[in-house]
């Protein structure tokens, strides 16, 4: 009975909280956390701490006070986490170290369960957050803002690498090489996050399956979001905006199976959505806006679905690089159609052929975009349609709508 008492006793020791600062008995947090017992508290207060490498292997929860940073001094990577039922919350971390060999990470998280990172502010940066064979946990409300210059020499914003059942939710990230990064991670979460001014993507995926991102701004990146060799994705209510270049794109689609993308909004970008090799995807109430192509697709993309989408002013809304069609358009919206609808059923009485000869010349040959707006595209355009040789004669929505579909956004 004794000893059962002094085991009980044991196990409901109430947790410690140790302080952090220039006073207190721990002036490092490297300190604290060597001396804390599983599933203490640290409280950083406010102050510069100049520390890096610090390895977290045992459930701890590190809170910082305001204006509490964590200065790696680029020796290294700043925080580094092996142990499940991690929490961090509130801490400024700048200076992770740049290495050609070693990705280094403000905060790296590896093989650890039931981990919380949320409101970090992470500035000049290699990676940001690294996640390895994590899973179960929350990245939730960080604020990421690297400095790249160039590719070769910067890291990623949120990288998630053999991840499974991960958040990530109301982080704002910019200025880094892609904004968030996942390969060979799946059941995913992306939701109400800021992807903006990276240098090559916004959000990447790659070898991933069962994902999902929603409502979240790709703006202003080399290009938008990269979805390759993954299935059973899940892209709604998101908006890519302004992702210019002469190879950028807001969605680019290579390899992709048996996914949905509903309700987003593709505005000002060079191409709305660039699909390669992609099979069963449903497209579904999307706003194409503003855009210079607003679909290209490439080869190899059977059984896809498009339905009520809105396709408005853009320079061309559907390129095909091939002759053969196996996708269905169906009761869309285009700005550019000049049927008439005399039964005032809402749907034009004569079917519309989205490809436009000139696309399939611009494709070839780039350099005669100079003459998109001239009389003679409009000829050759109105022969094809009249009689299709180089189009798809069979890419038509017998049903196009007289009026946009209102899809409940701003």
């Amino acid at each position: 009975m004794l000893t059962f008492l002094l085991k009980l006793s044991s196990t409901t020791v109430s947790a410690q909280k140790l302080e952090v600062c220039a006073s207190c008995e721990f002036i490092s947090i490297t300190e604290a956390v060597e001396k804390a017992k599983d599933f203490d508290s640290i409280l950083v207060r406010n102050g510069i701490y100049k520390e890096y490498n610090i390895g977290i292997a045992k459930p701890l929860t590190i809170i910082g006070e305001h204006n509490a940073v964590i200065d790696g001094e680029n020796k290294g990577e700043i925080i580094s986490i092996q142990a499940n039922n991690v929490t961090i919350v509130g801490l400024t971390l700048i200076n992770v170290g740049t290495s050609y060999t070693t990705d280094f990470a403000a905060v790296r998280v590896v093989k650890s369960e039931n981990f919380v990172l949320r409101n970090l502010k992470l500035q000049r940066l290699f990676f940001g957050i690294y996640l390895e064979k994590a899973k179960n946990g929350k990245v939730l409300d960080n604020t990421i803002i690297g400095d790249a210059v160039d590719e070769f020499s910067s890291g990623n914003g949120i990288q998630l690498w053999h991840c499974r059942n991960v958040e990530v939710r109301g982080n704002k990230v910019q200025n880094v090489r892609d904004g968030i990064y996942l390969e060979f991670s799946d059941e995913i979460s992306i939701r109400n996050n800021i992807s903006s001014e990276n240098l090559r993507y916004g959000l990447h995926f790659m070898f991933s399956n069962n994902d999902t991102y929603v409502n979240n701004l790709f703006e202003n990146n080399g290009a938008g979001v990269a979805v390759m060799f993954s299935r059973f994705i899940k892209m709604q209510g998101n908006t890519f905006r302004k992702n210019w270049g002469t190879a950028s794109f807001g969605l680019l689609l290579k390899e992709i199976n048996d996914s949905e993308i509903l309700n987003n909004n593709f505005e000002e970008n060079t191409v709305g959505i660039n699909v390669e090799g992609s099979n069963r995807v449903n497209y579904f109430h999307n706003d194409f806006k503003n855009n210079g192509w607003a679909l290209k697709v490439r080869g190899a993309c059977y059984n896809n679905i498009f339905k009520k989408n809105n396709f408005l002013y853009n320079s061309f809304d559907v390129s095909y690089n091939s002759k053969l069609n196996d996708n269905k358009f169906n009761r869309n919206y285009w700005s550019n159609y000049t049927g008439y609808d005399l039964d005032k059923n809402g749907i034009g009485d004569v079917p519309y052929r989205p490809v436009k000869l000139f696309s399939y010349i611009v494709n070839r040959t780039p350099e005669v975009i100079i003459l998109l707006r001239s009389l003679f595209i409009d000829i050759i355009d109105f022969s094809e349609k009249v009689s299709p040789i180089f189009t798809p004669d069979n890419l038509i929505d017998e049903h196009p709508l007289l009026k946009p579909i209102n899809h409940g956004r701003n």
